[in-house]
């Protein structure tokens, strides 16, 4: 049986930009914003006025032993680490150590890159704004691939980080931990914060959870990664988004440089040094995100430095609550938020795929086809069309979790026989699964639907080779 932890609030001070909680049914009412997201913990840290401000801490450290979380709980602040890097370069170009514009790999070979020539020409400017043209991920631990020429688009890449950082090593025979608490962590007072795991944090930490509230092994790093393995605190992390928007320690021309636009990432969210721009009329806000297994996080900070946030949780469910966060904390248009493009708990389509996705797990298939018709009587007709359950089955199948992703699939080319996205989809699910045979039927009942589609084409022609060289063999 699967059961839901209801998060249990520890402590809670109200935001400068939300109106005073002076009442229980207030207060009752983020326990309940927690509980409906399924949320295992979170903390925020609000930025007003330039500085430090209040914050929430709700929830729990972990759902198996029940620990609060509080101002000093630490997490893994994921892809948050990468502003961190990039600041780390900066210190680094403004001694001289490290020039921005040379190629990286005139200071060093890098082997895992070496395979192909072009990675010769990658520089610590392209890694920062993510137009290195390097893989986001590696799947060979040998070889690191480019997808773009160097310079030529936007396409983010960790692996870029992890270059800059090697370079960085090399430059100054330091370990990269050494340089983070030498130009970051104690100029800036975070003690609380390292890119490796430290026995001080083990009373303090947050595991990783799933979307269903499952606690999670700790990852904890013995070597550092530039690209993901910062754990700290809400609070250190609002201590150095204040500092790098001062530009402590930087020139004018590199202060500049970090928060001004340097490439376009598409959909209205350019890229800065490391940071993510949002435009606004006084500016652009500085903004970024972390998305590791179990654990989810989101900064942004105004152009003018006074007015931000930062939200760490230890739940796959932590971005539920961005969008309304946001509204709360900072207001206004929310191009970043939209960019990031994740699911919201308030979204009628998503609390249907939650009810079926437990219905699902406690009678399979045809419980959740009973949920689907008994959630007609409560959520709104534009609920149900046919993307709400493809985006159930896709977020069954970016878990693994196959099995139960496949009849949700299937369900939805009943309801929906004559859509080609819906077959093409289907299709993928059972190419995931090893059924090419049928996977093969629906990528070709999706051309007969939209003889246009390029990629279910390409797909069928890869399948018809690949059964082909079955029978062969």
């Amino acid at each position: 049986m699967i059961r839901i932890i209801r998060p249990f609030l520890i402590l809670l001070i109200a935001f400068g930009a939300i109106e005073p909680l002076a009442t229980f049914a207030q207060v009752e009412s983020f326990d309940t914003l927690l509980y409906e997201a399924e949320v295992a913990g979170m903390a925020v840290v609000s930025i007003q006025k330039g500085n430090v401000s209040t914050a929430y801490y709700g929830g729990v450290r972990s759902t198996e032993t029940k620990p609060p979380v509080s101002a000093v709980t630490v997490f893994e602040a994921e892809s948050l680490s990468k502003p961190v890097t990039a600041f780390i370069a900066l210190k680094l170009a403004s001694e001289k150590i490290l020039d921005l514009d040379k190629p990286l790999a005139e200071y060093a070979s890098y082997p895992d890159a070496a395979a192909d020539s072009r990675y010769e020409k990658i520089t610590t400017r392209m890694v920062l704004t993510h137009t290195s043209g390097l893989v986001n991920w590696r799947s060979d631990p040998l070889s690191v691939p480019i997808l773009y020429d160097p310079g030529l688009t936007f396409s983010y890449s960790g692996e870029g980080f992890v270059f800059l950082q090697k370079i960085m090593e090399h430059l100054t025979f330091k370990t990269f931990e050494d340089l983070a608490q030498t130009y970051v962590f104690e100029p800036m007072n975070m003690t609380s914060s390292s890119f490796i795991w430290q026995s001080k944090f083990a009373p303090n930490i947050a595991v990783a959870h799933t979307d269903m509230g499952m606690a999670l092994d700790k990852f904890t790093p013995q070597v550092a990664n530039a690209a993901y393995s910062l754990h700290t605190t809400a609070e250190d992390y609002a201590k150095f988004m204040i500092a790098a928007h001062a530009g402590e320690g930087l020139s004018k021309s590199l202060k500049r440089d970090f928060t001004t636009i340097q490439v376009d990432a598409g959909d209205g969210i350019f890229w800065g040094l490391g940071w993510g721009l949002q435009p606004t009329l006084d500016g652009a806000a500085t903004w970024h995100w972390g998305d590791n297994p179990g654990y989810k996080s989101f900064a942004i900070l105004s152009a003018d430095g006074q007015t931000g946030f930062v939200m760490l949780s230890n739940s796959a469910n932590g971005m539920l609550l961005l969008s309304h966060l946001y509204e709360k904390l900072v207001g206004g248009p929310q191009t970043a938020v939209n960019w990031l493009n994740y699911e919201q708990y308030d979204d009628p389509q998503y609390q249907l795929g939650r009810k079926m996705h437990y219905a699902l797990l406690s009678g399979g298939i045809e419980a959740a086809k009973a949920t689907y018709e008994e959630a007609k009587i409560t959520l709104p007709a534009s609920t149900f069309d046919e993307y709400a359950l493809n985006s159930l089955a896709y977020r069954l199948l970016r878990q693994g979790l196959v099995d139960l992703a496949l009849p949700v699939f299937e369900f939805n080319a009943e309801l929906y026989p004559n859509s080609a996205n819906v077959h093409d989809s289907l299709g993928e699910g059972l190419y995931i699964a090893g059924k090419l045979k049928e996977a093969l039927v629906h990528y070709r009942a999706s051309l007969r639907i939209d003889p246009l589609n390029q990629s279910g084409s390409a797909k069928v022609k890869a399948i018809e080779a690949e059964l082909a060289k079955q029978q062969d063999g």
